[in-house]
């Protein structure tokens, strides 16, 4: 009779239950990616961070039906599992999921710390959704979708209720490039400095200047002259080549700034979205995003098919090898120039005999795509602003 040591048996048994745990994983894994894929392809604007270890299903996401979509296919497959799975937004938040800019321009970061990199910024009055909280930082999504955190003195935290309640509120936009609100009429004490495009509600008017709140609560005066009812202004705005080359040369010379989308510092793709947003319209973050908006005009370097308000995008051609990458974009305004930011706001020609011909943009230009007048699903209304999410 052949001897078999039980200490041998019991590492074959290891080893296979080892191996088939090393599959199912694998296989669960493919799941995971392939449904990240479908519903959270860029993570810049939906959170698929999920993993499986030790028979735990982990991580969190902001994609409840699509996480429930795959907890079926695991049951379908017979997929024993412990759901481990933060959904967002937190249930720690409460009713206070919602929230609302409360300064002039809000920093938003890629994480939640003031030394972490600038991610994009959002104005005063913008509306927001509040996924979850760590440590006096929120991690918010902008109406655009960006995903990235914020700074508790930054916002000003709201039930879905309350957010409503704002909403019908009468609004005024701060037109004038910079200003402030004022403490009193005499405009000896400041409460708050503004920009462009940044929200408040009315309290009061008089003659010439109007007693106006906050989103925290605060109140104080700004100038008539330098604001517009929300309905005006919504109604005045349009993507005409004269609007759209006014606003842009109205922030000539602005610092540039990675993640800035004020007149404070813009970085390429935030200059564009500014643009854009004092015009009635809002377009995603980043060039990498916009470039996949709208109608391709141009890849020949043909400028007579240019409109204003194409925009241009730069970058590194795509190879067999290496994918394309889009690091730059500026807005076409006619006669073979284009404004973009880039250490400031600037225009750039790319007629050889300009003063301002830019060889270096010329050199990376990727293609033109127009999102003047042509419908696509990332690009809002402004009126789409100040609807529940």
């Amino acid at each position: 009779m052949q001897r078999i040591y039980i200490p041998v048996v019991l590492s074959l048994i290891t080893v296979l239950f080892s191996c088939q745990g090393k599959e199912n994983n694998e296989e669960v894994s493919k799941l995971i990616e392939a449904k990240r894929a479908e519903v959270a392809p860029d993570k810049r604007v939906a959170l698929w961070d999920l993993t499986f270890e030790n028979d735990s299903l982990k991580g969190e996401t902001d994609q409840p039906e699509a996480l429930e979509s795959l907890i079926e296919e695991f049951q379908s497959q017979q997929i024993k599992f412990t759901d481990a799975v933060l959904r967002l937004p937190d249930a720690d938040l409460g009713e206070k999921t919602k929230a609302l800019v409360t300064i002039s321009v809000a920093n938003i970061r890629s994480n939640p710390k003031h030394s972490a990199e600038l991610a994009t910024q959002a104005l005063m009055g913008t509306p927001l959704n509040v996924l979850k909280q760590d440590d006096g930082w929120f991690l918010v999504q902008t109406p655009d979708g960006y995903l990235s955190w914020v700074d508790r003195a930054g916002i000003h935290l709201m039930t879905e209720a309350e957010l409503e309640h704002w909403y019908r509120e009468p609004k005024v936009v701060f037109t004038s490039l910079v200003g402030y609100v004022w403490k009193s009429e005499d405009q000896t004490e400041m409460v708050s400095d503004l920009v462009a495009g940044d929200i408040l509600t009315i309290a009061e008017e008089t003659k010439d200047q109007l007693k106006v709140n906050l989103p925290d609560g605060r109140q104080g005066w700004i100038s008539s002259s330098e604001a517009q009812d929300w309905e005006s202004w919504i109604a005045s705005r349009n993507t005409s080549p004269e609007a759209l080359i006014s606003t842009a040369k109205q922030m000539m010379g602005t610092p540039y700034l990675w993640g800035g989308t004020s007149i404070k510092g813009v970085d390429c793709s935030g200059f564009t979205k500014t643009i854009y947003y004092l015009n009635g319209q809002i377009i995603p973050r980043d060039a990498s995003q916009q470039i996949n908006e709208g109608e391709l005009v141009d890849t020949d370097k043909n400028w007579e098919k240019l409109q204003v308000g194409d925009l241009l995008f730069f970058g590194v051609k795509g190879t067999p090898e290496k994918k394309e990458r889009v690091v730059h974009v500026g807005m076409w305004i006619g006669n073979g120039e284009f404004i973009h930011s880039r250490g400031l706001v600037r225009i750039s020609s790319f007629d050889p005999e300009n003063p301002n011909y830019d060889e270096y943009e010329l050199g990376r230009y990727l293609r033109t795509k127009r999102i003047v007048n042509v419908p696509s699903e990332n690009v809002l209304s402004v009126t789409e602003l100040l609807t529940t999410k």
